[in-house]
């Protein structure tokens, strides 16, 4: 193939995707698109049509958007000098060219023209919301600007790409440069064998230690700092690996403070260009909360109502620890909140997060999770074959029938059918850490699919589900924690999302929703790692089969309000960092970015002997990308107020009732974005949302 990443196959042939020719492809799939724009700009005004226009510009980018989408997913999970210094110089190009469509002015002109068209009033519903939806893409991204503003507001794109792009590669550097050999079994006295053996099976795999004389290799990706930070207890062990963390963005080469100035700044000069107060303000008109003083404000009503309750969980810690120790109550070190905590609970509700881990092999776990989605939203999943294979290296044997191409030895690939048995989408799941792969968990789309409409046949959807739990030791099968469960269902849930999309146009379908809604489906999935109907179906003993006891069982439901107020106060000062910082701290990059945030976040933070810097400088959902998180950081917040309240028809109607569960299918997730998404909240409830839900269900109300 001469160009692979251009390739229209359904799966790619991973084995294609070289570096080397990412360059060459996408200076190709920009002449194609860019071509394509302007014949669109260039057609006849008098026979415009829906179809011509809107589909049309779809269209037009629809391979370069692609071809990129594989180079960006390359450089998440396979990342690589090569693909970085690739990825980098198309960057600016590809950034710029997407800003440039909205500047088009014969463009502009041209959906302005078709806007008054008798055909654009007689448009059905969800066409009318597509055009509306795509001429307000236009103003928001600058179609009303004067010439010299239009150029500006280009540069500003190109140089935001590149910005959050260094930032983005200074957290994977900062993360993978720290490591913590240990040698000493007793600094490692509290932690699970779990732990242990992941960390012991990880230096051995870096050439560190012997089976004779063990060495145990620490990181800072999530399976391995958290344990620690819950049971070490060396408490020189805990405070190392607080340090580490605190060392990701911070300082030396992969310090991100100036890029993080950088980008509000940009991010603010481009609101100001279009005529809004700050980039909060820009950003929310196309989301539920419409503006960054209503988003603020959603974020500080919600802190005013749990803050006593916050306040009560805080003293308590600390006086657990006095207690146990037999000394006076004093503030603690930000190195013992998850200890004490983990210690707190367990002796609170005699529960031990590990004593769960037995009950969630990774591979029952997704099997169950399938048949939940098959018994609740009439779907069915099957596995298929897959072949490893490293990108960019050809394969030296034919690829067997039936048999998909793979990036890693640990990814799988399933195939998605409807009740039917209609195939609408296939998806990749990599769920361990490596060093070439970013941190979080994440889903996203290689292919955005359509249903049939009219002579187009179906377009299969084709997704991901990427994550960094627990990994498997020395063959044997990986153990995840519940809160890794959580996880796992969670972008499930997005994938479901994107998977039964069955709008007609594609800017619509799928995922495409406001950002503030997106996470109702997948929060709404996490529920159902609380119900024993639901359990029972994933959560097996990998021994003996048997599902988790019922003792053991109400413990993990007791936890689910210990600190509860705490959990929620977390992600809030998320959210009001990231308002604060866009709304009105934007220009401030002279000021100190620690000082600054623990003054705007005061009241939203466990005060601790010793402050934290500002997670700012590590906060990828709000700096890796020119847009991503940034302003709207409390949509997870906002969604959660949803998905409480819409998983209240669940527990009142059945768990697992297949009515609720596919008119939540066809109501919400096949609908996307081709409805107000109040609206299709209201047809799922038949009410406005209960803000209510979300206290109700953490023990707060």
């Amino acid at each position: 193939m001469s160009h692979p990443f251009l390739t229209q196959d359904f799966s790619p042939a991973w084995s294609t995707l070289d570096p080397a020719l990412i360059e060459p492809d996408l200076e190709l799939a920009l002449e194609q698109a860019s071509a394509s724009i302007n014949a669109i700009a260039d057609q006849d005004r008098g026979k415009l049509s829906f179809a011509s226009v809107v589909e049309a510009l779809e269209e037009a980018t629809r391979p370069l958007h692609e071809a990129w989408g594989l180079v960006n997913h390359l450089d998440a999970l396979c990342n690589s000098a090569p693909l970085r210094e690739a990825h980098n110089r198309m960057l600016p190009k590809v950034s710029a060219f997407f800003a440039s469509i909205a500047l088009h002015e014969h463009l502009w002109d041209l959906l302005l023209t078709f806007s008054q068209t008798d055909e654009a009033r007689d448009l059905s519903p969800v066409r009318r919301r597509a055009l509306q939806e795509t001429m307000d893409g236009f103003r928001q991204a600058g179609a009303d600007l004067p010439p010299e503003k239009k150029k500006r507001l280009q540069e500003i794109e190109s140089e935001l790409s590149q910005a959050t792009q260094k930032y983005s590669e200074n957290v994977l550097d900062s993360t993978n440069a720290w490591e913590l050999l240990i040698d000493d079994p007793k600094r490692l006295e509290g932690l699970p064998q779990s732990a242990l053996d992941a960390a012991r099976a990880d230096a051995l795999a870096r050439g560190h230690g012997s089976a004779e004389s063990p060495v145990y290799r620490f990181t800072q990706k999530a399976p391995s700092m958290i344990p620690v930070m819950e049971h070490a207890v060396d408490e020189s062990l805990r405070r190392a690996v607080w340090e580490g963390s605190m060392t990701i963005g911070r300082g030396g080469k992969h310090d991100n403070t100036a890029l993080v100035w950088q980008i509000l700044a940009l991010r603010h000069e481009k609101a100001q260009l279009l005529g809004r107060a700050h980039f909060a303000d820009l950003v929310l008109e196309q989301r539920m909360a419409r503006s960054g003083s209503r988003a603020l404000s959603f974020i500080e009503d919600l802190q005013a109502k749990i803050a006593r309750a916050f306040s009560r969980e805080t003293i308590a810690l600390q006086e657990f620890k006095a207690d146990t120790l037999r000394q006076r109550a004093e503030l603690l070190e930000p190195w013992e909140l998850a200890h004490w905590a983990e210690r707190q609970r367990k002796l609170a509700y005699d529960f031990d997060e590990e004593e769960l881990r037995p009950y969630f092999p990774i591979q029952e776990v997704l099997k169950g999770m399938f048949a939940l989605a098959e018994k609740v939203f009439d779907l069915r999943f099957s596995e298929l074959p897959t072949v490893a294979v490293t990108p960019g290296v050809a394969r030296s044997q034919p690829l067997p029938p039936g048999t998909v191409e793979v990036w890693h030895p640990e990814v799988r690939f399933y195939e998605v059918r409807n009740e039917k048995g209609v195939h609408i989408g296939s998806f990749y799941a990599d769920w361990h850490p490596r060093d070439s792969k970013r941190n979080g968990a994440w889903m996203n789309y290689l292919r955005m699919g359509l249903p049939p409409c009219g002579e187009r046949d179906r377009r299969l959807h084709l997704g991901l589900i990427c994550g960094n739990l627990t990994p498997p030791v020395e063959g044997r099968t990986a153990l995840i924690t519940h809160d890794e469960v959580c996880t796992v269902f969670h972008e499930f849930g997005h994938l479901l999302h994107q998977l039964c999309g069955s709008v007609e146009v594609a800017s619509l379908n799928g995922v495409n929703v406001y950002w503030d809604f997106v996470e109702l489906p997948s929060q709404l999935m996490e529920n159902f790692c609380w119900e024993r109907e639901s359990l029972d179906l994933f959560a097996r003993h990998h021994e003996t089969g048997k599902p988790i006891p019922a003792k053991l069982l109400r413990k993990l439901v007791a936890t689910r309000h210990y600190r509860s107020a705490t959990a929620i106060m977390r992600q809030l000062s998320f959210g009001k960092l990231d308002l604060e910082l866009h709304m009105n701290h934007a220009t401030e990059a002279g000021a100190d970015l620690d000082e600054l945030s623990l003054r705007i976040l005061g009241d939203y933070l466990i005060p601790t002997r010793t402050a934290s810097p500002s997670m700012a400088r590590r906060f990828g959902h709000l700096f890796s990308s020119p847009v991503g998180y940034a302003a709207g950081y409390y949509s997870y917040k906002w969604a959660e107020v949803l998905d409480a309240d819409a998983f209240t028809r669940f527990q009142k109607e059945g768990i697992l009732n297949p009515k609720v569960g596919r008119e939540f299918r066809d109501l919400i997730l096949a609908r996307g974005n081709s409805e107000d998404p109040s609206e299709l909240f209201y047809q799922f409830m038949g009410r406005p949302p209960d803000p209510q839900a979300l206290l109700q269900r953490a023990g707060l109300a």
